[in-house]
């Protein structure tokens, strides 16, 4: 089981929320505090997840995870529904990078992720969510507003059932109510993206995310062998350094080859870009054509 799976299975569901995505980050700026629950160094994973309820209606909340070490367990620490989500800034829009800010209503939180397509996967799915959230959210006062009319009707029905003076004033006093809750409506303002990459956003989403988990993927994979490479060294003796310097040849080797993959897929990502565009210039092209010749 992997960690996000693990977070999932710990932390949302008992809560009977479904976990989307979880990104493994590191302060930029550590903050000072006073006491750490795991000891003088404060060791500790820290987790960015979003989430969304099970039970409607469905709330978007965004999480903050920590597993302190020594421990196969992990801890809610923090929680902010998207409302309190004023801003995400992707730092940089021209290139990939790991870091990223989240700004809320009482804070801000300067992130490095732990790869530059861990960040892009979890901004990408964090987008995404919150415009579908915020559509939905769109159409909560027009449901409202027929709620509203309809118990608007039965009341009128009650009051004509007890006289008929009171039943005749009942429809215009409910459709002016309903004229001042709509008008006395503010809907909450949506997050903010900036200095987010436009492929994050574009139509060429579903393509670049999968670009994206493999990149994240072969970087995990790297990381181990360069995990599993250092405990080698550190475990071996003066006898065995022939195997490790053949074992640090194999991982050099594979390392290479990784990054080769790594620098194709990022080839593979541009040309689906240029091919979006040159797409949607064709597409512009055929429709001007059209319109010409049907005239």
């Amino acid at each position: 089981m992997n960690i996000q799976s693990s977070i999932n299975k710990e932390v949302f569901i008992p809560r009977d929320e479904r976990m989307l995505v979880a990104v493994e980050v590191k302060r930029r700026k550590r903050k000072r505090m006073s006491f750490l629950p795991t000891g003088a160094k404060g060791d500790y994973a820290t987790f960015i997840c979003i989430s969304v309820t099970n039970t409607r209606p469905h709330q978007l909340l965004i999480t903050k995870v920590k597993q302190f070490g020594g421990s196969p367990t992990f801890t809610r620490r923090s929680q902010w529904p998207v409302e309190q989500l004023r801003q995400v800034n992707g730092i940089n829009p021209n290139k990939d990078s790991p870091e990223f800010d989240l700004v809320f209503d009482n804070t801000v939180d300067q992130w490095v992720a732990s790869s530059a397509a861990e960040k892009c996967i979890f901004v990408q799915i964090l987008y995404h969510a919150c415009q579908t959230y915020w559509e939905r959210k769109a159409g909560v006062p027009g449901r409202a507003g027929k709620l509203g009319k309809a118990k608007g009707q039965g009341s009128q029905g009650a009051h004509h059932e007890v006289g008929a003076g009171s039943s005749g004033s009942s429809p215009a006093s409910a459709s002016r109510t309903l004229q001042a809750r709509r008008k006395s409506y503010i809907p909450p303002k949506e997050t903010e993206f900036i200095n987010c990459q436009s492929k994050l956003t574009g139509d060429a989403c579903t393509i670049n995310l999968v670009i994206y988990r493999c990149k994240a993927f072969l970087n995990r994979m790297k990381n181990m062998m360069v995990a599993n490479q250092s405990r080698s060294h550190s475990r071996g003796q003066s006898g065995q350094r022939v195997k490790g310097s053949t074992m640090g040849n194999v991982v050099h080797r594979v390392n290479v080859a990784l990054g080769e993959r790594g620098d194709r897929l990022t080839r593979t990502e541009d040309k689906t870009v240029e091919l979006m565009h040159k797409a949607q210039q064709f597409a512009d092209t055929a429709h001007k054509l059209a319109l010409k010749y049907s005239k």
